[in-house]
């Protein structure tokens, strides 16, 4: 089913191009280790995954046929290899965010959905609130036993879905060949704002899905560091974003973000110098 004619651009044709994941009651060896492979790619926010960490017994449970899908997926999200790439790292809010887009295939929709969620896991606990999730009409409704969760929110069917969530979703997915933890912002929840006052969100392509670089400035968060007293004269000031900077000292440690306000006269030297020091630029903008 077309997603958008923009698909290629926003970097979404994958999933355009690609069936469900369905395991089917006359499946193949191969069939399964396809299905396998699908359900840790979603899961885990298509990060990687070492042959030591997969779940081989919830694999051969699934292989005989005493498990379904389904069942492999809560495992999956109730296991120490998920709590450690998601639950142990992150604020609650953003691990809310990420069980939304691994488990559902969506982003929320408003700010209840957060707090619901924030409220299940302190009064009931972890696996309450996990099961919460594929426990729900939603879940089974879309998936079933043996569909693999997608991102379905790129196809608007109209089913229990709403408008603003093919927006939202774009704040959480960055690309294909990205994964939840490889994200330029970090570990910083994506829709705070926009769930709070209720607004939608801008598209902003993913940086492999366009022309280029892709990056939704924090305006946030203030700058750092501010170069000059005002513009130069040539009457510009640019706002520089950055990752991945090396700190002073020892031992070495890399910041998740800094902002500088740097004057077009000295913006070439401030690039070179984050370069220098193992940053990645992730916007520069004039102001």
């Amino acid at each position: 089913m077309a997603v958008t004619t923009a698909a290629n651009r926003l970097g979404i044709s994958p999933f355009q191009e690609s069936a469900k994941v369905e395991l089917r009651p006359d499946y193949s060896l191969d069939d399964l280790e396809l299905v396998i492979r699908a359900i840790y790619r979603q899961v885990l926010g298509n990060d990687y995954l070492m042959q030591s960490e997969r779940l081989v017994v919830a694999e051969s449970l699934l292989k005989d046929g005493n498990i379904t899908v389904r069942e492999f997926v809560r495992q999956l999200a109730k296991s120490e290899l998920y709590k450690s790439k998601f639950f142990y790292p992150n604020p609650q809010v953003r691990f809310i965010e990420l069980n939304y887009k691994h488990l559902l295939g969506r982003a929320p929709y408003d700010e209840a959905e957060i707090a619901f969620h924030n409220d299940l896991y302190i009064e009931q606990g972890y696996d309450a609130d996990i099961d919460s999730f594929i426990d729900s009409e939603e879940y089974l409704a879309n998936f079933g036993e043996n569909i693999v969760p997608y991102y379905r929110d790129f196809v608007t069917t109209g089913v229990g879905q709403r408008t603003v969530g093919f927006n939202r979703m774009f704040r959480l997915y960055r690309g294909y060949a990205n994964s939840s933890r490889s994200q330029i912002e970090g570990k910083n929840p994506r829709l705070t704002r926009e769930l709070g006052g209720n607004l939608a969100n801008t598209i902003v392509a993913p940086s492999g899905g366009s022309e280029g670089w892709s990056f939704r400035s924090s305006r946030d968060s203030a700058p750092a560091v501010r170069l000059g007293v005002g513009a130069d004269e040539k009457g510009k000031v640019f706002r520089i974003e950055a990752s991945g900077i090396y700190g002073l000292g020892y031992p070495k440690t890399r910041r998740s973000s800094a902002t500088y306000l740097v004057p077009y006269a000295d913006l070439s030297a401030k690039i070179q110098q984050i370069q220098r020091a193992g940053g990645k630029i992730a916007s520069i903008t004039a102001i």
